[in-house]
């Protein structure tokens, strides 16, 4: 079962990134922007569930909250939620938790890592676990439309790209030709999406590329129309 699973989880990998790229690459709100994210997610979440179930049950399940709930964004009318969003930020919460506290033991035991990976980056995914908490909690309460509804789709599609490739491109060398294992190269890869992401953030944020732009839920038959 457990080979299965392992190809199964592989499989969605390769799936994922160049879907994942595709999405990054076709025009936002396009037919095949549409159909690459839909991909996308769908790798993502088989992905994070057979990761789960292989043993990085906390890693796994948080690329699923992500991918989940930004997919969920897009698909939404403006301003609306349901008990699945509930659900989303007490995980979103408990992660963030444990991952801060993990690291903070660590951190005070004298040790610098965590199960053979730098401490640094469990503080790392506690912090955006509690960033994306937070996100969950104004959506909760004062909803979100418009541009900010596009934002929170974006950062949390780019982040879980950033998942998919930096366990593949820095965590999976292994599989690759010995004379390539190391390679500062492949920072740029693996890092992209979060380059990706600070971009769309900060033009979102500074300019006016989201202005007009509509983000409707699918039962109204209308798609995102987002700016290339």
């Amino acid at each position: 079962m457990k080979s299965l699973v392992l190809a199964i989880h592989i499989f969605a990998g390769v799936t994922g990134l160049p879907s994942g790229a595709a999405a990054m690459w076709f025009r936002k709100g396009s037919q095949r922007h549409a159909l690459a994210g839909n991909v996308f997610f769908v790798a993502m979440v088989v992905m994070g569930l057979s990761a789960t179930y292989l043993g990085n049950v906390f890693g796994g399940l948080f690329a699923c909250y992500l991918v989940t709930t930004a997919w969920v964004t897009a698909k939404r009318r403006n301003g609306e939620t349901n008990i699945f969003d509930w659900a989303a930020l007490l995980f979103a919460l408990t992660f963030g938790v444990f991952f801060l506290a993990k690291g903070i033991g660590v951190e005070g035991s004298g040790n610098s890592l965590l199960n053979g990976v730098p401490v640094g980056m469990s503080f790392f995914l506690g912090c955006v676990a509690v960033f994306a908490a937070a996100g969950d909690i104004r959506m909760l309460t004062r909803g979100v439309f418009g541009g900010k509804r596009v934002v929170r789709h974006l950062w949390r599609m780019c982040f879980s790209f950033f998942i998919a490739t930096g366990s593949f491109f820095l965590g999976q060398q292994k599989v690759f030709p010995k004379a390539w294992r190391g390679a500062i190269f492949w920072f740029v890869p693996a890092l992209l999406p979060l380059m990706l992401l600070i971009f769309w953030v900060l033009r979102a944020r500074f300019t006016n590329a989201l202005k007009g732009i509509s983000v409707s839920g699918s039962s109204s038959g209308n798609t995102q129309a987002l700016p290339t």
